[in-house]
Formats: structure tokens, C-alpha cells, sequence
């Protein structure tokens, strides 16, 4: 009987010792480092009737950051027509053929490179759609473009990111490389317009970086 209980000790100690080694295995296992990955979307149709004078209407193409794709229900994120983009969130501003705001999106406009925003901005810096306001300003130094009044060239401004805050929340940084179809290094008269190319980082978590 003596010699049954300490076999029956012995072993109960082993398995409680290697038990404690495989707990330390697992708590000392490195965690898995998520990367987020930098994707470049091209050709993004903005169509738009109207202009120089006329009243501008279309419907506007609406993106999902989350699907990496054009969308037509309720869930995108941003949407192009023409020069202007809005966002999934606040109310309308007043546009022709202006879809609804179903979402909670926002944007925070930084300067920087996309690589080097690594961490999402202040609340109190995202910005809405709202009555004749524009969460991506039409004009001014956050304007995403410039205009050359002499060649008739758009030309996406350089050091501007935009980090929207998507329409369910989680956060996304896009930064525009072109807005003529093919992206060309130098667009010109022949360049055709309203295709924007733009690449972006999204995370998809409630993590407050990238």
C-alpha cells in the first residue's frame, strides 16, 4: 500500500509540474503580430453630369473599405462623383442624386505620408457631411487637389492623408494618387478624368493605430 501511494504521489506531481511548464509554453508564446496590408485600388469611375456653370448631377460610386470594392447598398464608407467625395455619416448636404446617410463615418485630414500615420487622430478632428458643409473641403489648403488654371490639370496634393473613420466604426487611412483613368505620372490634355486611384491601409479592429 506504501508503495502504491507514492507511485500514485509521484505521478500525480509530474503531470502537475508538466502541466505548469505547458501553461508557461503557452503564456510566453510570442502573439501573432497582425500587418496591416497597403492596398491600391485603381480606377475608381466618379462620373458626373453637369458642371462649368450647370447643375451637377449623377449618382455617386460608393466604396467599402472592409470589401476593397465599389458597393451600392448602405454599407460604403466614402463616394466619389466629380471632385467631390463624402462620407457615410452626418446628413445631407444638399447635393443632386446625394445618397443617404445611413453609417457613422467621419474623416480627420492630416498631413503626412501613409506610412508615417500610425496612429488615428483626435476625435474632435473627424469631420461629417453636413447642410452645404463638405467633410472633404472643395477649396482651401484641404482641398484634395489643386487645380492649374492653365493646363486644366487636377492634381492630388501631396502630404495629405485622410483617415476616415468607417461607416461601422473602425478606421481606415487613404491617401489619393490620381483622378485621371490609369493614374499617368504626368496627365494631360488627352489624360481622361473622374477615375480616381488611391491606396489605403484598413484596420479592421477597435485598435486606435494602424
Amino acid at each position: 500500500m506504501k508503495n502504491t501511494f507514492s507511485t500514485s504521489f509521484f505521478t500525480i506531481v509530474v503531470v502537475a509540474i508538466f502541466a505548469t511548464f505547458i501553461s508557461c509554453d503557452k503564456d510566453d508564446a510570442p502573439q501573432k503580430v497582425v500587418v496591416l496590408e497597403t492596398k491600391t485600388v485603381s480606377n475608381v469611375p466618379a462620373p458626373q453630369t453637369g458642371g462649368q456653370g450647370q447643375p451637377e448631377g449623377g449618382s455617386f460610386t460608393k466604396f467599402s473599405f472592409s470589401q476593397n470594392a465599389v458597393v451600392t447598398n448602405d454599407a460604403w464608407d466614402i463616394a466619389f462623383r466629380g471632385t467631390k467625395i463624402i462620407v457615410n455619416g452626418g446628413s445631407l448636404i444638399g447635393l443632386n442624386e446625394e445618397p443617404s446617410r445611413k453609417g457613422v463615418a467621419a474623416v480627420s485630414i492630416v498631413t503626412g505620408s501613409l506610412s508615417s500615420i500610425t496612429a488615428i487622430p483626435a476625435a474632435n478632428t473627424f469631420v461629417q457631411d453636413g447642410d452645404k458643409t463638405y467633410s472633404f473641403p472643395t477649396s482651401g489648403i484641404n482641398s484634395w487637389y489643386d487645380y492649374n488654371d492653365i493646363s486644366h490639370i487636377i492634381s492630388a496634393k501631396a502630404g495629405k492623408v485622410y483617415v476616415v473613420k468607417t461607416h461601422d466604426g473602425k478606421y481606415a487611412k487613404f491617401e489619393i494618387l490620381s483622378y485621371y483613368k490609369d493614374a499617368p505620372s504626368s496627365p494631360d490634355a488627352t489624360s481622361i478624368p473622374r477615375f480616381y486611384t488611391f491606396k489605403f491601409v484598413y484596420q479592421n479592429n477597435s485598435s486606435t493605430s494602424f
